[in-house]
């Protein structure tokens, strides 16, 4: 019942920046983790960033030092600023979060949005 809604993707020159947008709506008890991931065509899903409820970070060896995730929880919005874009950031960039609907152990969640097109090309 959690919804995510992904925007800010685009065509952008190797070098550029962009800043990626997910909107958190729906019902829930609380969020434990979430995250940036990015599948490119004819490749599997891979992780990009996460972020968990007490502030911790991680980020994959490939974009470490060039993106950041962070977090408005007034706004209810998850970000990724994506700086130094290379060739190989072109995919599609889903945003996912995992939490609890309840103190009830069977209420897990994960949620995953619809997905945002990163296009870096000269």
């Amino acid at each position: 019942q959690v919804q995510l809604v992904e925007s800010g993707g685009g065509l952008v020159q190797p070098g550029g920046s962009l800043r990626l947008s997910c909107v958190v709506s729906g019902s829930f008890f609380s969020i434990n983790v979430m995250g940036w991931y990015r599948q490119a065509p004819g490749k599997q899903r891979e992780l990009v960033a996460t972020l968990t409820g007490g502030g911790s970070t991680n980020y994959a060896d490939s974009v470490e030092g060039r993106f950041t995730i962070a977090r408005d929880t007034a706004k209810n919005t998850l970000y990724l600023q994506m700086n130094s874009l290379k060739p190989e950031d072109t995919a599609v960039y889903y945003c996912n979060v995992q939490g609890r609907r309840g103190w009830n152990s069977r209420s897990e969640f994960a949620s995953w949005g619809q997905g945002t097109q990163v296009t870096v090309s000269s």
